[in-house]
Protein backbone atom coordinates (compact mmCIF):
# COMPACT_ATOMS: atom_id res chain seq x y z
CA UNK A 1 0.00 0.00 0.00
CA UNK A 2 2.93 2.09 0.58
CA UNK A 3 4.49 2.01 -2.48
CA UNK A 4 1.18 2.51 -4.60
CA UNK A 5 1.22 6.00 -2.40
CA UNK A 6 4.36 6.60 -3.36
CA UNK A 7 3.79 5.67 -7.10
CA UNK A 8 0.80 8.02 -6.81
CA UNK A 9 2.52 11.55 -5.37
CA UNK A 10 5.39 10.58 -7.51
CA UNK A 11 2.96 10.99 -11.13
CA UNK A 12 1.24 13.72 -9.60
CA UNK A 13 4.51 15.65 -9.17
CA UNK A 14 5.87 14.91 -12.74
CA UNK A 15 2.79 16.24 -14.14
CA UNK A 16 3.37 19.49 -12.11
CA UNK A 17 6.60 19.74 -13.31
CA UNK A 18 5.75 19.36 -17.01
CA UNK A 19 3.22 21.46 -16.28
CA UNK A 20 5.74 24.56 -15.62
CA UNK A 21 7.74 23.61 -18.35
CA UNK A 22 4.96 24.13 -20.92
CA UNK A 23 4.16 27.25 -19.42
CA UNK A 24 7.44 28.72 -18.97
CA UNK A 25 7.93 28.10 -22.80
CA UNK A 26 4.70 29.96 -23.33
CA UNK A 27 3.48 26.90 -25.24
CA UNK A 28 -0.73 27.20 -25.38
CA UNK A 29 -2.25 23.78 -24.12
CA UNK A 30 -5.43 24.84 -26.45
CA UNK A 31 -6.20 25.39 -29.41
CA UNK A 32 -4.92 29.26 -30.83
CA UNK A 33 -7.03 31.37 -31.23
CA UNK A 34 -8.17 33.10 -34.86
CA UNK A 35 -6.52 35.94 -34.37
CA UNK A 36 -2.87 35.57 -35.60
CA UNK A 37 0.44 35.92 -33.24
CA UNK A 38 3.06 38.50 -33.42
CA UNK A 39 5.78 37.13 -35.99
CA UNK A 40 8.89 37.36 -32.72
CA UNK A 41 6.16 34.93 -30.95
CA UNK A 42 5.78 32.48 -33.58
CA UNK A 43 9.28 32.27 -34.69
CA UNK A 44 10.50 31.59 -31.41
CA UNK A 45 8.27 28.32 -31.11
CA UNK A 46 9.55 25.62 -32.48
CA UNK A 47 7.72 23.14 -30.51
CA UNK A 48 4.31 24.02 -32.47
CA UNK A 49 2.99 21.67 -35.34
CA UNK A 50 4.84 22.54 -38.72
CA UNK A 51 1.79 22.86 -40.51
CA UNK A 52 0.68 25.02 -38.03
CA UNK A 53 1.68 29.23 -38.75
CA UNK A 54 -0.24 31.66 -36.82
CA UNK A 55 1.72 34.32 -37.93
CA UNK A 56 0.84 37.50 -39.10
CA UNK A 57 2.68 37.09 -42.53
CA UNK A 58 1.36 40.72 -43.59
CA UNK A 59 4.05 41.84 -41.77
CA UNK A 60 6.65 40.06 -43.12
CA UNK A 61 9.42 41.55 -45.45
CA UNK A 62 8.53 41.31 -49.19
CA UNK A 63 11.45 39.56 -50.08
CA UNK A 64 10.01 36.99 -47.93
CA UNK A 65 6.76 37.45 -50.05
CA UNK A 66 8.80 37.04 -53.18
CA UNK A 67 10.66 34.17 -52.61
CA UNK A 68 7.72 32.22 -51.87
CA UNK A 69 6.15 33.29 -55.03
CA UNK A 70 9.29 32.07 -57.14
CA UNK A 71 8.89 29.09 -55.52
CA UNK A 72 5.49 28.43 -56.26
CA UNK A 73 5.95 29.97 -60.12
CA UNK A 74 9.38 27.00 -59.77
CA UNK A 75 7.13 24.15 -59.36
CA UNK A 76 3.70 25.55 -61.25
CA UNK A 77 5.00 27.59 -63.83
CA UNK A 78 2.43 30.57 -63.34
CA UNK A 79 1.54 32.31 -60.05
CA UNK A 80 -2.67 31.81 -61.37
CA UNK A 81 -2.54 30.71 -57.16
CA UNK A 82 -5.71 28.27 -56.00
CA UNK A 83 -7.78 29.78 -53.35
CA UNK A 84 -7.58 27.51 -50.83
CA UNK A 85 -3.67 26.38 -52.24
CA UNK A 86 -1.26 26.42 -48.62
CA UNK A 87 2.17 26.30 -48.82
CA UNK A 88 3.49 22.82 -47.47
CA UNK A 89 5.73 22.77 -44.43
CA UNK A 90 8.84 21.41 -46.69
CA UNK A 91 12.56 23.43 -46.80
CA UNK A 92 11.88 24.41 -50.09
CA UNK A 93 9.42 26.60 -48.81
CA UNK A 94 10.20 29.81 -46.82
CA UNK A 95 9.66 28.17 -42.96
CA UNK A 96 8.04 31.77 -42.10
CA UNK A 97 5.09 30.98 -44.74
CA UNK A 98 4.31 27.14 -43.96
CA UNK A 99 0.82 26.52 -43.27
CA UNK A 100 -0.35 30.02 -44.79
CA UNK A 101 -3.23 30.36 -47.89
CA UNK A 102 -0.54 32.25 -49.98
CA UNK A 103 -3.04 33.57 -52.48
CA UNK A 104 -5.07 35.37 -49.46
CA UNK A 105 -2.11 37.22 -48.62
CA UNK A 106 -0.39 38.34 -51.86
CA UNK A 107 -3.61 39.06 -54.18
CA UNK A 108 -4.65 41.15 -51.56
CA UNK A 109 -4.90 44.94 -51.83
CA UNK A 110 -3.41 46.16 -48.03
CA UNK A 111 -0.44 43.57 -49.34
CA UNK A 112 -0.04 45.59 -52.71
CA UNK A 113 -0.40 49.11 -50.81
CA UNK A 114 2.06 48.12 -48.31
CA UNK A 115 4.57 46.51 -50.48
CA UNK A 116 4.14 47.16 -54.45
CA UNK A 117 1.98 50.48 -54.53
CA UNK A 118 4.43 53.08 -56.29
CA UNK A 119 7.70 50.58 -56.56
CA UNK A 120 7.84 50.27 -60.34
CA UNK A 121 11.17 47.37 -59.78
CA UNK A 122 8.82 45.17 -57.75
CA UNK A 123 6.29 45.49 -60.24
CA UNK A 124 8.39 44.61 -63.09
CA UNK A 125 9.22 41.75 -60.84
CA UNK A 126 6.18 40.54 -60.56
CA UNK A 127 5.36 40.86 -63.78
CA UNK A 128 8.23 38.90 -65.06
CA UNK A 129 6.46 35.92 -62.85
CA UNK A 130 2.92 36.38 -64.24
CA UNK A 131 1.63 37.75 -61.57
CA UNK A 132 -2.66 38.13 -61.81
CA UNK A 133 -3.32 41.83 -61.24
CA UNK A 134 -6.45 41.41 -61.49
CA UNK A 135 -6.95 39.44 -58.46
CA UNK A 136 -6.56 42.38 -56.65
CA UNK A 137 -10.01 43.48 -57.43
CA UNK A 138 -12.39 43.22 -54.41
CA UNK A 139 -13.62 39.70 -54.60
CA UNK A 140 -17.79 40.31 -55.08
CA UNK A 141 -16.38 42.56 -58.01
CA UNK A 142 -14.12 38.82 -59.95
CA UNK A 143 -17.59 37.09 -58.38
CA UNK A 144 -19.68 39.01 -60.53
CA UNK A 145 -17.14 38.95 -63.83
CA UNK A 146 -17.77 35.04 -63.33
CA UNK A 147 -21.14 35.34 -63.30
CA UNK A 148 -21.65 37.51 -66.17
CA UNK A 149 -18.96 35.41 -67.95
CA UNK A 150 -21.12 32.14 -66.84
CA UNK A 151 -24.30 33.54 -68.25
CA UNK A 152 -22.70 34.53 -72.11
CA UNK A 153 -21.67 30.84 -72.13
CA UNK A 154 -24.28 28.59 -70.54
CA UNK A 155 -27.50 31.10 -71.28
CA UNK A 156 -28.54 31.19 -67.33
CA UNK A 157 -26.79 31.79 -64.11
CA UNK A 158 -28.26 28.49 -62.42
CA UNK A 159 -24.64 27.08 -61.43
CA UNK A 160 -24.56 23.47 -59.84
CA UNK A 161 -23.23 23.32 -56.59
CA UNK A 162 -20.24 21.27 -57.66
CA UNK A 163 -18.72 24.21 -60.42
CA UNK A 164 -15.29 25.67 -60.17
CA UNK A 165 -13.90 28.02 -62.88
CA UNK A 166 -11.71 25.73 -65.28
CA UNK A 167 -7.83 26.96 -65.52
CA UNK A 168 -6.32 27.32 -69.10
CA UNK A 169 -9.50 28.83 -70.47
CA UNK A 170 -9.52 31.77 -71.99
CA UNK A 171 -13.07 32.27 -71.74
CA UNK A 172 -12.68 32.76 -68.47
CA UNK A 173 -10.47 35.81 -67.13
CA UNK A 174 -7.21 34.54 -65.08
CA UNK A 175 -8.77 36.51 -62.08
CA UNK A 176 -11.42 33.70 -61.76
CA UNK A 177 -9.30 30.49 -62.24
CA UNK A 178 -10.48 28.09 -59.53
CA UNK A 179 -13.36 30.06 -58.37
CA UNK A 180 -15.42 27.62 -56.90
CA UNK A 181 -18.37 29.81 -58.13
CA UNK A 182 -21.06 26.55 -57.62
CA UNK A 183 -20.15 26.62 -53.79
CA UNK A 184 -20.06 31.11 -53.91
CA UNK A 185 -23.24 30.66 -54.92
CA UNK A 186 -25.04 28.53 -52.85
CA UNK A 187 -23.44 30.27 -50.03
CA UNK A 188 -24.45 33.69 -51.36
CA UNK A 189 -28.49 32.05 -51.45
CA UNK A 190 -27.99 30.25 -47.81
CA UNK A 191 -25.77 32.49 -46.08
CA UNK A 192 -26.41 36.27 -48.23
CA UNK A 193 -22.90 36.47 -48.39
CA UNK A 194 -21.31 39.63 -49.87
CA UNK A 195 -25.04 40.90 -49.53
CA UNK A 196 -24.58 43.20 -45.86
CA UNK A 197 -24.21 46.81 -45.23
CA UNK A 198 -24.63 49.83 -47.31
CA UNK A 199 -23.82 48.10 -50.57
CA UNK A 200 -26.43 44.98 -50.12
CA UNK A 201 -29.71 46.73 -51.99
CA UNK A 202 -26.93 47.21 -54.73
CA UNK A 203 -25.46 44.22 -55.27
CA UNK A 204 -28.97 42.63 -55.10
CA UNK A 205 -30.14 44.56 -57.67
CA UNK A 206 -26.78 43.59 -59.93
CA UNK A 207 -27.48 39.87 -59.39
CA UNK A 208 -31.55 40.50 -60.18
CA UNK A 209 -30.35 42.19 -63.59
CA UNK A 210 -28.72 38.87 -64.37
CA UNK A 211 -31.32 36.96 -63.97
CA UNK A 212 -30.34 35.64 -60.34
CA UNK A 213 -32.43 32.64 -58.93
CA UNK A 214 -33.23 33.37 -55.48
CA UNK A 215 -35.52 30.53 -54.71
CA UNK A 216 -34.24 27.42 -56.53
CA UNK A 217 -36.99 24.99 -55.69
CA UNK A 218 -39.58 27.36 -56.72
CA UNK A 219 -37.59 28.21 -60.09
CA UNK A 220 -37.84 24.22 -61.14
CA UNK A 221 -41.06 23.31 -60.01
CA UNK A 222 -42.17 26.41 -62.50
CA UNK A 223 -39.88 25.16 -65.11
CA UNK A 224 -41.14 21.90 -64.72
CA UNK A 225 -44.89 23.42 -64.88
CA UNK A 226 -44.38 25.17 -68.18
CA UNK A 227 -43.33 22.08 -69.78
CA UNK A 228 -46.31 20.20 -68.58
CA UNK A 229 -48.51 23.03 -69.72
CA UNK A 230 -46.47 23.50 -73.42
CA UNK A 231 -46.57 19.29 -73.79
CA UNK A 232 -50.19 19.25 -73.26
CA UNK A 233 -51.18 21.75 -75.55
CA UNK A 234 -48.56 20.46 -78.34
CA UNK A 235 -50.75 17.24 -77.73
CA UNK A 236 -54.20 18.68 -77.81
CA UNK A 237 -53.23 21.04 -81.22
CA UNK A 238 -52.41 17.31 -82.54
CA UNK A 239 -55.73 15.96 -82.50
CA UNK A 240 -58.13 17.81 -84.30
CA UNK A 241 -61.19 16.49 -82.81
CA UNK A 242 -60.07 17.93 -79.23
CA UNK A 243 -62.34 19.57 -77.50
CA UNK A 244 -62.06 19.09 -73.63
CA UNK A 245 -58.64 18.40 -71.10
CA UNK A 246 -57.84 15.54 -70.87
CA UNK A 247 -55.25 13.60 -68.61
CA UNK A 248 -51.20 14.29 -69.15
CA UNK A 249 -49.59 11.39 -70.19
CA UNK A 250 -45.99 12.07 -70.40
CA UNK A 251 -44.24 9.05 -71.80
CA UNK A 252 -41.21 8.31 -69.34
CA UNK A 253 -38.27 8.70 -71.83
CA UNK A 254 -40.16 12.27 -73.16
CA UNK A 255 -36.94 14.24 -73.37
CA UNK A 256 -38.19 18.05 -75.06
CA UNK A 257 -36.47 18.26 -78.45
CA UNK A 258 -33.93 20.65 -79.46
CA UNK A 259 -33.99 23.18 -82.14
CA UNK A 260 -37.94 23.25 -81.68
CA UNK A 261 -39.24 26.32 -82.23
CA UNK A 262 -42.30 25.16 -80.48
CA UNK A 263 -40.43 24.93 -77.29
CA UNK A 264 -38.83 27.97 -75.79
CA UNK A 265 -34.76 27.59 -75.58
CA UNK A 266 -34.65 26.77 -72.28
CA UNK A 267 -36.47 23.63 -72.05
CA UNK A 268 -34.36 21.98 -74.91
CA UNK A 269 -33.18 18.58 -73.74
CA UNK A 270 -35.12 18.96 -70.65
CA UNK A 271 -35.58 15.51 -69.48
CA UNK A 272 -39.61 15.70 -69.13
CA UNK A 273 -40.75 12.33 -68.57
CA UNK A 274 -38.15 11.01 -66.08
CA UNK A 275 -39.18 14.54 -64.21
CA UNK A 276 -42.98 13.18 -64.48
CA UNK A 277 -41.86 9.98 -63.10
CA UNK A 278 -39.96 10.97 -59.79
CA UNK A 279 -42.65 13.53 -59.03
CA UNK A 280 -44.91 10.42 -58.95
CA UNK A 281 -42.25 7.93 -57.11
CA UNK A 282 -40.47 10.67 -55.66
CA UNK A 283 -42.55 14.02 -54.81
CA UNK A 284 -40.21 15.84 -56.79
CA UNK A 285 -40.97 19.97 -56.05
CA UNK A 286 -44.39 18.69 -54.17
CA UNK A 287 -42.86 17.20 -50.97
CA UNK A 288 -44.65 19.29 -48.37
CA UNK A 289 -46.33 21.57 -51.19
CA UNK A 290 -50.07 21.45 -51.08
CA UNK A 291 -50.29 24.23 -53.51
CA UNK A 292 -47.77 22.89 -56.18
CA UNK A 293 -49.94 19.45 -55.95
CA UNK A 294 -53.00 21.51 -56.92
CA UNK A 295 -51.49 23.21 -59.86
CA UNK A 296 -50.37 20.39 -60.96
CA UNK A 297 -53.74 18.69 -60.80
CA UNK A 298 -55.59 21.28 -62.16
CA UNK A 299 -53.69 20.95 -65.89
CA UNK A 300 -54.52 17.26 -66.09
CA UNK A 301 -51.57 15.80 -64.03
CA UNK A 302 -52.49 12.55 -62.38
CA UNK A 303 -50.54 10.58 -59.70
CA UNK A 304 -50.78 7.39 -60.53
CA UNK A 305 -48.25 7.02 -63.29
CA UNK A 306 -48.95 6.29 -67.01
CA UNK A 307 -48.85 2.35 -66.71
CA UNK A 308 -51.96 2.20 -64.63
CA UNK A 309 -53.57 5.42 -66.64
CA UNK A 310 -52.72 2.90 -69.96
CA UNK A 311 -54.07 -0.12 -68.44
CA UNK A 312 -57.32 2.14 -67.84
CA UNK A 313 -57.41 2.83 -71.65
CA UNK A 314 -56.67 -0.73 -72.59
CA UNK A 315 -59.34 -2.04 -70.52
CA UNK A 316 -61.63 0.42 -71.52
CA UNK A 317 -61.12 0.08 -75.57
CA UNK A 318 -61.03 -3.65 -75.02
CA UNK A 319 -64.53 -3.64 -73.70
CA UNK A 320 -66.34 -1.26 -76.05
CA UNK A 321 -64.50 -3.77 -78.96
CA UNK A 322 -65.83 -6.99 -76.86
CA UNK A 323 -69.31 -5.39 -76.70
CA UNK A 324 -69.16 -4.54 -80.65
CA UNK A 325 -68.25 -8.08 -81.50
CA UNK A 326 -69.95 -10.65 -79.53
CA UNK A 327 -68.19 -10.72 -76.09
CA UNK A 328 -65.03 -11.45 -78.59
CA UNK A 329 -61.71 -9.63 -77.53
CA UNK A 330 -59.67 -10.62 -80.25
CA UNK A 331 -59.06 -7.48 -82.78
CA UNK A 332 -56.21 -7.30 -85.63
CA UNK A 333 -52.94 -6.24 -84.79
CA UNK A 334 -53.40 -3.14 -87.06
CA UNK A 335 -56.51 -2.05 -85.17
CA UNK A 336 -56.74 1.45 -83.84
CA UNK A 337 -59.23 2.71 -81.76
CA UNK A 338 -61.35 5.37 -84.80
CA UNK A 339 -62.28 9.24 -84.37
CA UNK A 340 -65.21 10.15 -85.76
CA UNK A 341 -65.16 10.60 -90.17
CA UNK A 342 -65.89 13.75 -89.54
CA UNK A 343 -66.10 16.52 -86.97
CA UNK A 344 -69.96 16.47 -86.87
CA UNK A 345 -71.08 17.17 -83.62
CA UNK A 346 -74.40 15.27 -83.71
CA UNK A 347 -72.55 12.02 -84.79
CA UNK A 348 -69.74 12.57 -81.98
CA UNK A 349 -72.60 12.41 -79.40
CA UNK A 350 -73.49 8.41 -81.14
CA UNK A 351 -69.87 7.92 -81.78
CA UNK A 352 -69.09 4.34 -79.08
CA UNK A 353 -65.61 5.82 -78.59
CA UNK A 354 -64.78 8.53 -75.78
CA UNK A 355 -62.65 11.13 -77.53
CA UNK A 356 -59.50 9.88 -74.87
CA UNK A 357 -59.23 6.63 -76.57
CA UNK A 358 -59.10 7.86 -80.53
CA UNK A 359 -55.75 6.54 -81.64
CA UNK A 360 -54.67 3.86 -79.07
CA UNK A 361 -53.23 0.88 -80.50
CA UNK A 362 -55.30 -1.69 -79.13
CA UNK A 363 -54.31 -4.01 -81.87
CA UNK A 364 -50.54 -3.86 -80.81
CA UNK A 365 -51.31 -3.32 -77.08
CA UNK A 366 -53.20 -6.60 -76.95
CA UNK A 367 -50.07 -8.12 -78.40
CA UNK A 368 -48.16 -6.91 -76.11
CA UNK A 369 -50.66 -8.64 -73.56
CA UNK A 370 -50.00 -11.96 -75.24
CA UNK A 371 -46.14 -11.26 -75.96
CA UNK A 372 -44.75 -9.89 -73.34
CA UNK A 373 -46.94 -9.88 -70.64
CA UNK A 374 -47.66 -6.08 -70.74
CA UNK A 375 -49.82 -4.95 -67.52
CA UNK A 376 -49.99 -8.41 -65.58
CA UNK A 377 -47.02 -7.53 -63.46
CA UNK A 378 -47.31 -6.36 -59.92
CA UNK A 379 -49.95 -7.10 -57.23
CA UNK A 380 -52.90 -6.37 -59.76
CA UNK A 381 -51.77 -8.74 -62.84
CA UNK A 382 -54.44 -11.88 -61.37
CA UNK A 383 -57.32 -9.18 -61.47
CA UNK A 384 -56.32 -7.69 -64.64
CA UNK A 385 -56.14 -10.96 -66.48
CA UNK A 386 -59.44 -11.93 -65.01
CA UNK A 387 -61.00 -8.53 -66.65
CA UNK A 388 -59.67 -9.95 -70.06
CA UNK A 389 -61.01 -13.25 -69.56
CA UNK A 390 -65.20 -11.46 -68.47
CA UNK A 391 -64.35 -9.61 -72.16
CA UNK A 392 -64.02 -13.34 -74.26
CA UNK A 393 -59.84 -12.36 -75.05
CA UNK A 394 -58.19 -14.53 -76.69
CA UNK A 395 -55.08 -15.52 -75.59
CA UNK A 396 -54.11 -17.77 -78.24
CA UNK A 397 -55.29 -17.06 -81.53
CA UNK A 398 -55.60 -19.16 -84.44
CA UNK A 399 -53.07 -19.11 -87.01
CA UNK A 400 -53.72 -18.20 -90.21
CA UNK A 401 -55.48 -14.84 -92.17
CA UNK A 402 -58.22 -13.27 -90.67
CA UNK A 403 -60.79 -10.92 -91.67
CA UNK A 404 -60.21 -7.37 -90.95
CA UNK A 405 -62.62 -6.14 -88.51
Amino acid sequence: MKSILISVITLFITILCRVDVVTSLGIVKTLPSPHRQPLHTCLKSSLQPAWWNSCDVSNLPYDSAFRALVKYHEKYGDLVIPRRFIVPATNEWPKEWHGVKLARHVYNRKWWTKHIAKKSDRVAQLNKLGFVWERLQPEWNLFMEAMVTYKSIYGDVMVPASFVIPRDNNEWSKGCWDMPLGNVVHRLRLRHDFLTGDTAIQRKNQLDGLGFVWDVSDYTFKKFLVALRIFSKLEQQNHEHTTTASTIRVPSKFVVPSDDDRWPKVLWDYPLGAKCAAVRQKQLYVKGHPRRQRLLEEIGFRWSGNATLGWLDVVHAAAIYSQMHGRVLNPPLQFVVPSPPTPDSELDDLWPWPERLWGLKLGQRLKDVRVKGAYLKGPDAHIRKAQLDNLGFVWVPKRGRRKRS
